[in-house]
């Protein structure tokens, strides 16, 4: 009975690997980006991504465990939305890191407050809304994942190189074939299986470099205002809390994706819930100079894949993501997988997200030529922002910080066409 439980545990420890790889190399993109920015030094970097990998530990421990608050009770990670790259690097650019954390402050009180109300417009995300902003979500990630094969900078001259082309689609036929004849254990960590095989691959060729590993300190502790404490500036707050309800239309979209997949209808309080935690996360954030941390999209599809449904795996995974912030060397270990496996990997999950979004567009009465509009549109919009966000450009900046998210543009448009058809004329279609 012992050796049967100390196998499952390593089991979903090893489930739960599987999802901190797919989410960290989203999730450390964030501080490396705006740390750069805002010229932090290779210390205050080294600080600012592992107090960011310990804050999505906790952030993904709050979603986890339902308390009379908090927790919506799913499979899911936690850790920064790419849409607050540019806003927050504005800010911290413009008004100093104070005003920036500051924001990531108020615009988590901002989430918290406002998690019953928004929980409460539940009604207005029937499947022919959550499946056309789940198809989206997963489709609109696919480019980031040949990005990352192609090296994950376009500009460079390396970008395409054949070499990592063919790595990284190793990796995927890898994961592709554990899926073809592998079963049971095997199976369910194919991706993470993939991963560590193209990284062994690329390593055999002299492509992976180890010096970030003999560059970091062993030990570290988050510490409170470390860059600064927060200067409270109302438009910074207004912008940061306006780009997170962006994010919470995603974590919408997420929950019901995860909800579909583990077989559990979501209530208004369930979704109270999810807000709520993902606004004390960012409120933590900003305490600790990180910042705001929302439900990751990328990881919908390992759940998918893996077919494990439990939350168990994901405790793992908080757990490794709260050591490696804790083990800067630790960490760095992770950084050492390439982007092109990376991409790879990233194919397949980010096409079940996309996937996942279609079956659930198959409860749609799709007879009814207005469901065909509604999801023929606010798809077309959101993919079309996805890859053309530049459109926008001469809309105010406010503006064009919620509108060049093609999540976000998917949304909004499901929502409004869905009251336009069926809240007006077929009032009993709302609820379908």
């Amino acid at each position: 009975m012992q050796e049967i439980r100390s196998e499952s545990k390593f089991k979903n420890a090893l489930l739960g690997f599987q999802h901190l790889l797919t989410m960290y190399s989203g999730d450390v993109i964030v501080p490396l980006l705006i740390g750069t920015a805002l010229h932090f030094s290779a210390a205050e970097m080294t600080y600012l991504i592992s107090t960011d990998i310990f804050m999505c530990g906790i952030a993904t421990l709050l979603q986890l465990k339902r308390t009379p608050l908090t927790g919506i009770g799913l499979p899911v990670v936690l850790g920064c939305a790419v849409q607050y790259i540019a806003p927050l690097k504005a800010i911290g650019g413009q008004l100093g890191v104070g005003a920036m954390y500051g924001a990531i402050i108020g615009a988590g009180i901002f989430m918290f407050l406002i998690a019953g109300l928004f929980s409460k417009l539940r009604k207005f995300f029937p499947p022919v809304v959550t499946g056309s902003l789940i198809t989206v979500i997963g489709f609109s990630l696919i480019p980031v994942a040949v990005q990352d094969i192609g090296g994950s900078d376009p500009s460079a001259a390396s970008f395409g190189n054949g070499t990592h082309l063919l790595i990284g689609l190793a990796t995927l036929f890898i994961i592709v074939l554990l899926n073809v004849y592998a079963k049971g254990f095997f199976k369910a960590i194919s991706v993470l299986i993939g991963m560590l095989a193209g990284t062994v691959i690329a390593g055999s060729m002299g492509l992976v470099s180890l010096s970030s590993i003999s560059q970091a300190s062993w030990f570290r502790l988050p510490i409170p205002f470390y860059f600064s404490t927060p200067h409270f500036e109302w438009s910074s707050i207004v912008t940061i809390s306006l780009v997170a309800l962006t994010t919470m239309v995603e974590s919408t979209g997420v929950f019901f994706a995860l909800g579909d997949i583990v077989d559990r209808k979501l209530t208004s309080d369930d979704l109270k819930r999810g807000y709520r935690s993902e606004g004390i996360a960012a409120i933590l954030g900003g305490i600790f100079n990180t910042f705001p941390y929302s439900t990751f999209s990328e990881n919908v599809g390992v759940v998918q894949i893996s077919g494990i449904k439990s939350r168990k795996p994901i405790y793992y995974s908080a757990v490794f993501l709260l050591l490696l912030g804790l083990l800067p060397k630790a960490a760095a270990i992770v950084l050492i997988m390439p982007d092109y496996v990376l991409g790879g990997a990233m194919i397949a999950m980010f096409g079940m997200v996309g996937v996942q979004g279609i079956r659930v567009l198959q409860k749609v009465d799709f007879d009814d030529n207005d469901n065909l509009l509604i999801v023929a549109v606010s798809v077309g919009l959101g993919l079309g922002i996805t890859f053309y966000p530049q459109i926008l450009k001469s809309l105010p900046e406010s503006v064009n910080i919620i509108l060049n998210n093609g999540v976000v543009i998917t949304s909004l448009t499901a929502v409004i066409l869905n009251v336009l058809f069926n809240f007006r004329k077929k009032p009993a279609k709302a609820e379908q």
